[in-house]
């Protein structure tokens, strides 16, 4: 078991699942919450990922397939998507795949997910299938505002990692966003990103 990533809220171990290569991720104890809350949190939180993951497949987003979940040691066992992050691809490969990210981000709103950390990390390039990953901030939600929140987020990953071609990758997401959730939400939900924006700047400025 090799660990590939250390993370606040917790690990990430590669690892083997029945001779498949797979992916351990454990939920870190936090020593300064109540034990008995820590483990509470840890087990709902573990729960809820894995549910969250078995519940985007069965409406055709390519995420993990869950394998085990221990939540006595609050641990999912999951498959290892084979590939490259998105993140690490050349620049004109970003732009590409920007679109059928949108797709991918409309195709969770549409259905009630929120993501939570929608970084170009977080998909996953494989065999010219782009997977989504990393569930572990997601929610059930239908609310505009926590949809916005997630546009708001992949705009500042792809404006600061992404800053040579943020423009057109930006456009293109926002194109394959469009085309799965409809112009009247789009519209709703690119004005709140805007402003989500607005008082950011306004409260930097105060």
């Amino acid at each position: 078991m090799k660990l590939i990533k250390k993370g606040a809220e917790a690990d990430i171990y590669e690892t083997k699942w029945d001779k498949s290569h797979a992916i351990l991720k454990i939920r870190k104890i936090k020593n300064y919450r109540n034990p008995h809350l820590d483990l509470k949190i840890r087990k709902q939180r573990t729960i809820k990922e894995s549910q969250i993951m078995a519940q985007v497949k069965s409406f055709g987003i390519p995420a993990p397939l869950v394998y085990f979940v221990n939540l006595k040691k609050s641990s999912i066992m999951m498959q290892k998507i084979p590939g490259k992050p998105v993140h690490d691809l050349p620049d004109s490969k970003i732009i590409q795949c920007s679109i059928q990210i949108g797709k991918l981000v409309g195709t969770l709103h549409k259905n009630g997910i929120m993501h939570g950390d929608l970084t170009t990390s977080n998909f996953i390039l494989s065999n010219g299938i782009i997977y989504v990953i990393d569930f572990g901030l997601s929610q059930n939600t239908i609310k505009s505002e926590d949809h916005a929140v997630d546009l708001r987020l992949i705009k500042e990953i792809l404006n600061s990692a992404h800053a040579r071609i943020f423009e057109k990758s930006w456009n293109n997401f926002l194109i394959g966003y469009k085309s799965i959730v409809g112009n009247a939400k789009f519209v709703k939900i690119t004005n709140l990103v805007t402003n989500i924006e607005m008082r950011g700047r306004y409260a930097t400025v105060v």
